[in-house]
């Protein structure tokens, strides 16, 4: 038995010992059967574990802090009035490449099985760039069930800015920037950067919003990105154009300034995780957010969540869970909330993956619960990672190539994000990957943009 082993089966006590003992048993018996090529896959993290105990779950809590509303309607009436996503996608000035015209590296990054049916690559100087990191994705359907955003197909990209070079300067660090892509024609993918910023002065000013963005969710009119302890929102109905270039960020003499960029999303609230800052101790501590996904299957719909944890080497479990998204009217696109504002964990589970960098849930027709799938980041640079798909009940990963090696997904991936219609999953490499996943690379070599039928995921797990 490992010690993670030993770890869960003193936690949950002499009840369940019974029943823990004969999983490893299981496991014991499996892991004979496991390569040495297939442990850089990572070890089979068994089956999900219930957390049912009201204290287990309590640190899970957030408390809704929602903009005021005239401090909005100022900004906005200062900037001359919002723009609206279709206005953006038609100044997209960054034109995507198809995979024909990825490069090498590109290309490996890619999926060893199942194969990317769709993939895409970033123009040169974000394909390059270690000044900045693609953390997450979200697309117009998971914004509505139809896939569209009124006329067009959307995919949101978050990025962060990570340049620890000594000298950089530090005004740039931790900025963030979502690339709003046209993706109307699926041959021809283009996009434009929008900053994210939050109002200040009581609407008279902006300044800039600095979070690592592992993971984000475009719901209804509303955009959820993670910082370390809490979820920050934005409305999609409140793009603002500023008028000043400047390397500022905010209100300059003449207008408005950002950056550069002539897009910014102003945030219009945020949820704080209740019981203090995070922290990666043990399952008892308010967790740190790492990614986040929509799940559509669920009822109501709801905001899926995992916590970062150090890849590899850990003993404790990580854990997932979900939020419930509102049916109340005038609360579109926002969490479900009690009286006070607060908003309570619905569904929690414990899994012994390690260095989550992207999770999903989703109920097949018929089934009674839903699959979780699990992206489990590699312990060493430039490894591809593994896909897990876990219930109660155990977890698979799919194996490719003779050695049967569980090393199959993307290189460095992040953020999970399923499109209902289409039936794809949708996902994004790093290629700079930092101190989150414990790589140790600092090249940009192998950023990718790309989709897997869902369905193919489920067939090469057999």
């Amino acid at each position: 038995m490992t010690h993670r082993g030993r770890h869960r089966r003193r936690r949950r006590g002499r009840a369940l010992r019974a029943t823990l003992t004969g999983t490893a048993l299981a496991l014991t018996a499996a892991a004979t059967l496991i390569s040495t090529s297939q442990a850089a896959g990572g070890d089979n993290p068994g089956g999900l574990t219930p957390v049912t105990a009201a204290a287990d779950s309590a640190g899970l809590g957030l408390h809704e802090n929602l903009t005021d509303q005239r401090a909005l309607d100022s900004l906005t009436r200062a900037m001359g009035g919002s723009v609206g996503v279709h206005d953006v996608l038609r100044a997209a000035d960054h034109p995507m490449r198809d995979q024909s015209a990825c490069d090498a590296a590109e290309t490996a990054a890619l999926p060893v099985k199942p194969t990317a049916t769709r993939a895409y690559c970033w123009d040169n100087g974000d394909a390059t760039t270690t000044q900045w990191l693609p953390r997450s994705v979200t697309t117009s359907g998971d914004a509505h069930d139809d896939g569209r955003w009124g006329s067009d197909r959307v995919i949101l990209s978050g990025w962060t800015h990570d340049d620890r070079r000594p000298g950089a300067p530090a005004a740039g660090r931790g900025l963030a920037r979502v690339a709003f892509i046209d993706a109307d024609d699926p041959a021809h993918l283009a996009y434009r950067w929008v900053l994210l910023v939050a109002p200040s002065a009581g609407g008279k000013d902006f300044e800039a919003v600095r979070t690592r963005m592992s993971g984000m969710v475009w719901y209804q009119d509303k955009l959820i990105v993670t910082a370390r302890d809490s979820l920050i929102v934005f409305d999609l109905r409140r793009i603002l154009k500023t008028d000043v270039d400047r390397d500022a960020i905010g209100r300059v003499k003449g207008g408005y300034s950002a950056h550069g960029y002539q897009y910014v999303l102003p945030a219009i609230g945020s949820y704080r995780l209740t019981g203090g800052p995070c922290s990666t101790a043990d399952e008892r501590t308010v967790p740190c957010f790492s990614a986040l996904s929509l799940d559509r299957t669920s009822t109501p719909d709801s905001l899926v969540a995992s916590e970062w944890s150090p890849p590899g080497g850990t003993s404790r479990p990580a854990r997932l869970w979900r939020y419930a998204y509102s049916t109340a009217p005038g609360h579109d696109g926002l969490l479900a909330t009690g009286a006070h504002g607060d908003v309570r964990a619905i569904e929690t589970y414990e899994t012994d993956a390690t260095g989550v960098q992207g999770v999903l849930s989703h109920k097949r027709a018929g089934a009674a619960r839903a699959d979780w799938y699990v992206d489990h980041a590699p312990t060493v640079g430039g490894r591809h990672g593994t896909l897990w798909r876990q219930t109660t009940s155990g977890a698979k990963a799919a194996t490719c190539a003779a050695d049967e090696t569980l090393a199959c997904w993307g290189r460095h991936t992040t953020s999970l994000s399923y499109w209902q219609q289409t039936g794809e999953l949708w996902t994004l490499t790093e290629g700079a990957a930092d101190e989150d996943d414990g790589s140790g690379t600092a090249s940009a070599d192998g950023r990718v943009l790309f989709a897997v039928p869902l369905e193919s995921v489920d067939d090469a797990l057999g």
